[in-house]
C-alpha cells in the first residue's frame, strides 16, 4: 500500500532537535551526538515510533536510534515520541531517514551498538527476495561491524516462515539464541512494548513470535554463509 504523502513531514522534522538529516556524517561518531554517554540501542525500521515512544521514557539510562526510511513514518514518530516525553527533554532519542540495507554507510565500529531490535519488519516470502529480509544472514553480518562484543538482537515477527528462517540465519552469522517464544503475549511480561503492528495483529487474534540473540565473537567457519 502507498503511503499517502504528508507535506509537513519534511520541514518538521527539520525543525525537530531529535532528527539527522544526512546521517552519513555522523558514521562511527553517534555515541558523542548524545548528551549523555550511555549504551546505544537501535530499532531498524522504527516506523511511526510506537517502540521508541514506549522504550525511551522508560529507559533514560539508555540511547536511542530510530532509523526508517521515508519522512512520512518519522515525522508521525517525532511526535509519537514528543507526546510520549510530554514536558520532560528529550535527551535520549535521535530519529533519521536512511535505508537500512546500507547501513554500514552511517554507521560503524566506534559506534559500539550494545542492541538491535528489529519489529515486524517485511517478511520478503518470495525466494528471490530472501536476501532483503533484515534478519537474513547478509544483513546480520553488516551488523557486526557496528555492535560491541556480547551484543544483542531482539527480534519480534507475526510472520511464522520468516520467524523459522531467522532462526536459521542467526547461527549463520555467528548469533546464538537464547530466548524464543511462539507466543510473546502468553508470557503477559509486563517489558514488553507493542509496536503499531503488534498491536492489529493481537486485534486479529495473530500470536506474535519473538527472540533475543547475542552475538558470538566470531562466526564458525562451518556456518559461514554463501552470500
Amino acid at each position: 500500500m502507498r503511503m499517502r504523502a504528508k507535506p509537513w513531514a519534511g520541514p518538521e522534522l527539520d525543525a525537530c532537535p531529535f532528527f539527522l538529516r544526512g546521517p552519513q556524517r555522523m558514521k562511527n561518531h553517534w555515541l558523542e551526538w548524545f548528551p549523555h554517554k550511555q549504551p546505544l540501542y537501535l530499532e531498524l525500521g522504527c516506523g511511526k515510533g510506537w517502540f521508541l515512544a514506549g522504550m525511551a521514557p522508560q529507559h533514560p539510562a539508555y540511547n536511542f536510534l530510530g532509523i526508517d526510511m521515508k519522512d512520512a513514518v518519522l515525522a508521525p514518530a517525532k511526535r509519537k515520541i514528543e507526546a510520549a516525553f510530554g514536558d520532560h527533554p528529550i535527551e535520549n532519542v535521535a530519529l533519521t531517514a536512511y535505508d537500512i540495507e546500507r547501513l554500514p554507510d552511517i554507521m560503524g565500529e566506534k559506534d559500539h551498538v550494545e542492541r538491535i531490535y528489529i519489529n515486524f519488519c517485511n517478511p520478503w516470502p518470495r525466494p528471490r527476495h530472501h536476501k532483503r529480509r533484515l534478519t537474513h544472514p547478509r544483513q546480520l553480518l553488516l551488523y557486526r561491524t557496528l555492535l560491541s562484543p556480547g551484543a544483542e538482537l531482539w527480534f519480534k515477527t507475526d510472520d511464522d516462515a520468516l520467524f523459522a528462517a531467522t532462526l536459521q540465519y542467526l547461527p549463520q552469522a555467528g548469533f546464538t539464541v537464547f530466548a524464543q517464544t511462539y507466543n510473546l503475549h502468553a508470557l503477559e511480561d509486563p517489558d514488553n512494548v507493542l509496536t503499531e503492528h503488534e498491536a492489529k495483529f493481537l486485534e486479529q487474534g495473530i500470536p506474535i513470535k519473538a527472540l533475543k540473540a547475542r552475538m558470538e565473537a566470531v562466526v564458525p567457519e562451518a556456518d559461514r554463509p554463501a552470500i
